[in-house]
């Protein structure tokens, strides 16, 4: 299991998975999630591609140690996008396309707007560029009180995000959420979500001059789709898919087209 520590401001320990050759390409989870909702699509990008599937501080396998106060742990979207930069920078990898869904891609677009010199592409699946496009399960999540209560209650907690997961997409997704799910803290579960919903990439993104693509689900019950239409409004250049018979997770609803959507944009020039 390939592990990594970082540095402060924002250290910790960051899992990783490794795959393929060619020129690198990091994939970035959403908020519960971690590298295995990549499995499939690491499988066949890694046949063209080096892939790298990260978990973030707090999800998965990784694990935040803090801030140069260690007594103080930090999961915000800021501290994901400093994370992928030291990540970049103790695995020696000078240039990458970074690919993030829902939050991850949030901090997909901000790692391109941090790093115009390192990331050469990027790509938003599902993702939030203002957290007001949030549905309401989410925006409550980032509560501290509710999310403590949540804890405290966590059976409930866990049956009603799995009965809202059976409205957002299979049972094989359900399942790898729950499960996911058990690996988060208290801290990263509130903390990532609410500085998610408090971010607002409006006046920024319109600065992004490399290649960007934006992929959303028309059945999206987390985030609202027609976060494409300001994607297409902020960014002219950006290439966008909107697919009709997938909800968050089009890579597990419709994997085909999304595999030849994500290499279609990694291969052009």
């Amino acid at each position: 299991m390939p592990l990594l520590t970082t540095d402060p401001p924002s250290r910790g320990i960051i899992h990783y998975e490794a795959y393929g050759k060619g020129r690198p390409v990091l994939f970035l989870h959403g908020w519960l999630g971690s590298w295995q909702l990549w499995r499939n699509t690491i499988a066949s990008v890694g046949e063209h591609y080096r892939t790298y599937s990260l978990d973030f501080y707090g999800f998965g396998e990784s694990r935040g140690v803090g801030t140069v106060d260690e007594s103080i742990q930090d999961f915000k979207v800021d501290t994901f996008v400093d994370m992928v930069g030291q990540f970049m920078d103790k695995l020696g990898i000078p240039k990458a396309a970074v690919i993030g869904h829902s939050m991850g891609g949030t901090v997909a677009m901000k790692c391109a707007i941090a790093y115009p010199d390192r990331v050469v592409k990027a790509c938003a699946i599902g993702s939030p560029i203002n957290g007001d496009s949030l549905y309401l399960m989410l925006k409550l999540g980032g509560n501290p009180t509710l999310a403590r209560v949540g804890y405290v209650l966590y059976p409930v907690l866990r049956n009603l995000i799995g009965t809202y997961m059976r409205f957002v997409s299979g049972p094989n997704t359900r399942k790898m959420v729950l499960e996911d799910m058990n690996n988060a803290t208290l801290q990263s579960f509130f903390q990532s979500i609410n500085s998610l919903h408090q971010t607002d990439l409006s006046t920024v993104l319109p600065t992004v001059e490399q290649p960007m693509m934006g992929i959303y689900g028309k059945k999206d019950i987390i985030v609202g789709h027609k976060q494409i239409y300001l994607m297409q409004q902020l960014v002219e250049h950006a290439v966008t898919h909107l697919y009709d018979d997938a909800g968050h997770f089009p890579m597990m609803d419709t994997p085909e087209k999304f595999i030849t959507d994500i290499l279609a944009f990694l291969d052009s020039r």
